[in-house]
């Protein structure tokens, strides 16, 4: 098998008028790469590695569309190295053979080294990926997969300890901003050409609803760019309105500086704070609506799950976690129904801000008293020294009492009797609140509402 340099073949498609926007703005070189300051910045080690021609395996882990597949190009480019990519989905060891029989080849004849850019890494199986080691170790091949799951489960750790994780970022506003002037001014690779101008608002809702993803911004844009491009030269202006109508979105933009993004969240949260289904699923559509991330929002409601339900309804956590896996199995739009399951189900949810204000005091504890020692009973006393210091001495194994509970106690001598958490009646927390007071009943604590010495902490605002 005679493998194509894809590298060139790419530099070839941007000039053509058929290949997709998103094709034809690949930036050739890293001083044209826009984003991911961290890795491509001036005094950043892959700067350093092009500068000395030391370039080193890596794994781009990141979402899609933050610039992996570019990156790899440009950095074959800088280095004037032989670029060869191939998807996980579609090779194996076969194909991987021939790379490096073409790699070896090339670096006999010519000393050109070889770059071996592997889309979707995570797909190939264990056998797949330690075809790769060996190459990789000596330096026959400069190997950069990309991935969009966690290296540390997808990639054998043989792999992983020979190459090194460079993550890329979602892309921010202003760099999918910049991206999209690019496009319209380019006249050679973008839409120069067509003169076509684009207002603030229809930039901006462009923006957002690519949600960092510079593939999809670039796609919207040309969606909307057919739109108005056979027009009177007058006419060529993309408006909120015709980005809308082209993209299929209805026109709920947040302002621009930010004010209705946190008005939204804010809503959302005490919309399901009071128990108000309706509403929850009304502010939630308004957000995913106006092209808000839908992580953003899950995280909210992962916060949520354990600050406003708690221990009230101790399933409200592990299904919203659920939620948030199921969308990122599932994806835009039949994953928003997961967000409106656990949005509806935290809003109707037995509420109790209980383990919130507790482990809040807890902190504020900790601040005024420092770190007090462990009780020497309840220390772990693995060496005869250890024990003739008394650590673990008259410990009471819980397992050998009634109900698997006896009366000692645990707290630092100087905190003796302090309650921290005060269980409300709400939902499973007042079958909580029943344990812990039998249980306090029996260690002959005062379980009234003591006189606190300790401030609480103020009641959060969303």
């Amino acid at each position: 098998m005679k493998n194509l340099d894809l590298f060139s073949l790419g530099t070839e498609s941007d000039a053509l008028d058929t290949a997709p926007l998103a094709e034809r703005m690949r930036p050739q070189r890293l001083s044209d790469y826009i984003g991911q300051a961290h890795l491509t910045g001036e005094g950043t080690l892959l700067r350093r590695a092009i500068a000395e021609d030391k370039l080193f395996s890596m794994i781009f882990w990141g979402p899609p569309g933050t610039g992996k597949t570019t990156l790899a190009r440009i950095l074959a480019n800088e280095t004037k190295s032989h670029f060869v990519s191939f998807s996980a989905v579609l090779s194996g060891v076969k194909e991987i053979r021939s790379v490096i029989d073409d790699a070896r080849d090339l670096w006999e004849a010519k000393k050109k080294k070889t770059i071996l850019f592997v889309d979707e890494i995570h797909r190939f199986n264990k056998a797949q990926q330690d075809a790769f080691l060996p190459h990789v170790e000596s330096g026959l091949i400069t190997l950069i997969g990309a991935t969009t799951e966690n290296p540390s489960f997808e990639v054998i750790a043989p792999l992983l300890s020979r190459t090194r994780v460079m993550l890329l970022k979602p892309f921010t506003e202003e760099h999918l901003t910049a991206i999209f002037k690019r496009a319209l001014a380019d006249e050679q690779r973008g839409l120069g050409k067509f003169a076509i101008q684009a207002d603030d608002d229809a930039i901006l809702f462009i923006v957002r609803l690519s949600d960092g993803d510079a593939r999809t911004a670039l796609n919207n844009l040309e969606a909307v760019a057919s739109m108005v491009q056979s027009e009177p030269a007058e006419k060529r202006v993309i408006t909120a309105a015709s980005a809308q109508e082209a993209l299929l979105k209805k026109a709920l933009l947040y302002d621009k500086d930010g004010e209705e993004h946190y008005n939204l969240i804010s809503a959302f949260h005490k919309s399901m704070r009071g128990s108000d289904p309706d509403a929850t699923l009304y502010w939630l559509a308004r957000m995913l609506a106006a092209g808000e991330d839908p992580l953003y929002i899950l995280r909210r409601m992962v916060r949520f799950a354990s600050e406003d339900v708690g221990l009230a309804d101790p399933g409200a956590l592990s299904l919203t976690v659920a939620a948030q896996q199921a969308f990122h199995f599932i994806g835009l739009p039949e994953g928003e129904l997961a967000l409106a399951q656990a949005a509806v189900y935290l809003a109707t949810a037995p509420k109790s801000n209980a383990l919130y204000t507790g482990y809040g005091q807890t902190k504020d504890l900790i601040g005024k008293t420092g770190y007090l020692p462990v009780p020497l009973h309840i220390r772990n006393a693995p060496t005869k020294l250890m024990k003739e210091l008394d650590y673990g001495k008259d410990y009471k194994y819980a397992h050998d009492y009634k109900d698997a509970f006896v009366a000692q106690e645990y707290m630092p001598e100087k905190l003796h009797g302090k309650t921290l958490y005060s269980p409300s009646d709400q939902g499973f927390e007042k079958t909580i609140q029943e344990r812990v007071k039998a249980w306090r009943r029996q260690k002959g604590l005062n379980h009234k509402k003591e006189e606190a010495w300790l401030e609480p902490p103020l009641r959060r605002e969303e």
